[in-house]
């Protein structure tokens, strides 16, 4: 009896399919394939696949809390950073509904600038957002209303920039805010315009928590994944 040369793994080209003595009557390679393997996924099912670039997962996926006909694709590792976020966003929501959605800290050269785009980025999707220029009314005590500020808020975000950095070196406003955002397990921080390596420098402790980075998203992007993020659905 005729025997395939290859009956495991299948033939790797039509060539090989045809010069195989029982293959190459059968038809050519098509009959013959390479087994599919495939591991759990902790994952929403709700994944695709994409190029990539700079030597990381080509995987992309969707969290449990990003809508079936959103656009917005993360990495695998953005999701391990965000979920736990979002338990506290859901338990938070529960015990105090009335609580802003984001503490948005920022270096003061920032507050007309990124900041604000930031800011109007996340607003624009139904964010609601404590930022210190429309919330520290003239002649109010700033680092009370910071304080009440950061106790309003269901997530802290630190927007990272060159200036936040020359900022937290000189232990100013943006430093104080930083140290109590630093004691929660609600922080993301979002390097902008900079680097984690660059962060590390200054901060080891904030560049040891991971979160997002506008050199692989858009400002637009990254307000997307944090509305997504703290909005509960009805």
């Amino acid at each position: 009896m005729v025997r395939c040369t290859a009956p495991v793994r299948g033939h790797n080209s039509a060539s090989a399919a045809a010069n195989c003595p029982a293959c190459s009557s059968r038809g050519g390679y098509g009959r013959y394939s390479s087994p599919s393997y495939s591991s759990p996924s902790y994952y929403d099912t709700r994944s695709t696949n994409s190029g990539g670039s700079g030597g990381s997962s080509s995987r992309s996926s969707k969290p449990r809390w990003s809508k079936s006909t959103s656009s917005v694709i993360y990495t695998s590792a953005e999701i391990r950073t965000l979920t736990p976020i979002r338990n506290k966003v859901e338990e938070i929501t529960v015990a105090k509904p009335d609580l802003r959605d984001v503490f948005l800290c920022h270096a003061w050269d920032d507050r007309k600038e990124s900041a604000k785009d930031l800011h109007d980025l996340l607003e624009s999707l139904g964010v609601s957002v404590w930022f210190s220029e429309k919330d520290v009314l003239l002649g109010a005590p700033l680092l009370r209303a910071i304080d009440k500020g950061l106790a309003a808020s269901k997530v802290g975000i630190v927007l990272v920039t060159p200036s936040f950095l020359n900022r937290l070196t000189k232990e100013g406003i943006a430093d104080k805010e930083l140290s109590v955002l630093l004691a929660t397990d609600r922080l993301i921080p979002i390097v902008h315009g900079t680097t984690y390596d660059a962060l590390r420098d200054v901060s080891p402790l904030l560049a040891s928590r991971s979160g997002l980075d506008t050199a692989e998203d858009s400002l637009e992007d990254v307000a997307k994944k944090l509305s997504e993020l703290v909005t509960i659905s009805d």
